[in-house]
C-alpha cells in the first residue's frame, strides 16, 4: 500500500487495517502456531489492545525479552498488565550469555545475544510458525521498507507487523481513545524505551529515538539482519 496515501487515514482507518492483519493472521496459524512480542513499550502495548479490542481477550502467547538490564518501571508494568489482561506471558533470556557478557560493551553483540538469540529460541522451542511485532515506518530508517507479512528464515518463520502505517502521534491518540496503560517512564521524558545502559531521556522536539545510544541506532540494520526488531 501507499504510505504517503496511509498518513492521510484518519486513525479509525488505520485502527481497522491493523486489526483486519491480526485477524487474519491469528485465524490462519491459530492460536498454538504465533506469538506476539510485547517490550513494555507503547507500540507493542498497542498491538496488545488491538489483538484484545479484536478478540476480546489476547488469546496468543505473549513474550518479553528479557536482557536483565530493563528499567524497573517496565518490569512493574510489565508483571501488573500480565496479570490485569491474563497475558499467557513467556519470559525469554540467555542466561548462559549473561554469565559472561559485559552489558553494553559491544551493542552488537550485546544486543545479538540477549535479544536475537532468545527470542530466536523461544520461537523454535514453540514451533511458531508466526511472531507479531510493533515495528512502525517512521521510527527508525532501517524499518522504513518494511511489509506487513514478512518472511523470515533463521528460524523460519513469517513477521507479522500490523502497526507498520502508524506515526508516534498515532500511538499516543490510540492511548488516549482508549485509555490504554502505559510505562510511567513516559512522563519522566522518556519518548523510546529499550535497556537502561543503552537508554536516556528523548529531545521532545527531536527524533523519536533521540534518546537511544545513537551508535547502536547506526548499527540496527545489521542487527535486524541478524534477526533483531
Amino acid at each position: 500500500m501507499d504510505e504517503a496515501r496511509m498518513n492521510q487515514w484518519s486513525l479509525e482507518q488505520k485502527e481497522a487495517e491493523s486489526r483486519k492483519i491480526l485477524r487474519e493472521a491469528i485465524e490462519k496459524y491459530g492460536k498454538d502456531k504465533i506469538g506476539v512480542a510485547w517490550s513494555g513499550g507503547k507500540d507493542s502495548t498497542t498491538v496488545l489492545h488491538l489483538i484484545k479490542q479484536e478478540f476480546g481477550t489476547v488469546p496468543i502467547p505473549v513474550v518479553f525479552i528479557d536482557t536483565s538490564v530493563k528499567f524497573p518501571e517496565i518490569y512493574a508494568f510489565r508483571d501488573k498488565l500480565a496479570k490485569e489482561w491474563n497475558l499467557n506471558l513467556i519470559i525469554a533470556r540467555n542466561d548462559e550469555a549473561l554469565k559472561t557478557i559485559k552489558i553494553a560493551e559491544d551493542k552488537q553483540e550485546c544486543c545479538h545475544l540477549l535479544k536475537t538469540i532468545p527470542l530466536r529460541q523461544t520461537i523454535k522451542d514453540n514451533n511458531w510458525q508466526a511472531l507479531i511485532t510493533a515495528v512502525r515506518w517512521d521510527e527508525q530508517e532501517a524499518r522504513k521498507d518494511e511489509v506487513y507479512i514478512s518472511p523470515r528464515e533463521t528460524p523460519p518463520h513469517t513477521r507479522i507487523q500490523p502497526i507498520l502505517h502508524f506515526r508516534e502521534i498515532d500511538i499516543w491518540s490510540y492511548i488516549r481513545k482508549y485509555n490504554v496503560p502505559y510505562c510511567e517512564l513516559y512522563h519522566k521524558g522518556y519518548r523510546s524505551l529499550g535497556c537502561m545502559p543503552c537508554t536516556q531521556l528523548g529531545s521532545p522536539d527531536g527524533p523519536e529515538r533521540s534518546g537511544r545510544d545513537q551508535n547502536k541506532e547506526e548499527i540496527m540494520q545489521r542487527l535486524r539482519d541478524l534477526g533483531y526488531f
